[in-house]
C-alpha cells in the first residue's frame, strides 16, 4: 500500500472515510486521463470525473465534472478561464493526469457537479497518473468543504 499512498489518500484516510483505490498502468501517450481511467478500469464513465483547475475572477478554483462532460465556463461567472498547467499543478502539488480534489497542497474552493450525488460511489484521480479513488460524493464535498452545482456541458 505504501507506493500508493499520496497526499489524497492519506486525507481521506486521516478523515476516516471509506474509500477503495483502484490502479492501472498509465499510457503516456493518453490524451484524456479521465477516459483512460475508464477504459483501463472498465468503469461506467457517468461515475469517473475530472479534476479542473479554472481562474475564477483571478482566484483558483477546483471543478470536478464527469469524465465525458466539458466544463461549462459560463455557468462559474463572466471571468473565468482554464488555469495554466503550471499554475494549476503549482497550487495542488499534483501533476497534470494526476490533480485530485483531495489533499492538495493548499486547499482551493472546490465546486463538485451535481451529477455526483446520483451515485452511490464516484471515482477521482488519487494523486497520481495511473491511480483513482472510489468514495462517497458526500465524503468527498465534506473533505473539500464543496459547493455542489450543475457546472457540467
Amino acid at each position: 500500500m505504501a507506493g500508493r499512498e499520496t497526499p489524497a489518500t492519506r486525507a481521506a484516510r486521516a478523515a476516516g472515510v471509506r474509500f477503495a483505490l483502484h490502479e492501472y498502468e498509465h499510457d503516456a501517450a493518453a490524451t484524456s486521463y479521465a477516459l483512460e481511467a475508464v477504459e483501463a478500469l472498465g468503469l461506467d464513465p457517468a461515475r469517473v470525473f475530472k479534476t479542473l483547475v479554472v481562474l475564477r475572477d483571478d482566484q483558483p478554483t477546483v471543478c470536478v465534472v464527469p469524465a465525458t462532460s466539458t466544463l461549462d465556463l459560463r455557468a462559474l461567472g463572466k471571468r473565468v478561464a482554464i488555469a495554466p498547467t503550471d499554475r494549476a499543478e503549482r497550487w495542488t502539488g499534483y501533476v497534470t493526469g494526476g490533480i485530485s480534489p483531495l489533499g492538495q497542497r493548499r486547499r482551493l474552493p472546490t465546486i463538485v457537479d451535481d451529477s455526483a450525488s446520483e451515485h452511490e460511489t464516484i471515482h477521482v484521480s488519487a494523486g497520481r497518473r495511473g491511480l483513482e479513488i472510489e468514495l462517497a460524493p458526500a465524503d468527498l464535498v465534506a473533505l473539500t468543504g464543496a459547493e455542489v452545482r450543475r457546472i457540467r456541458r
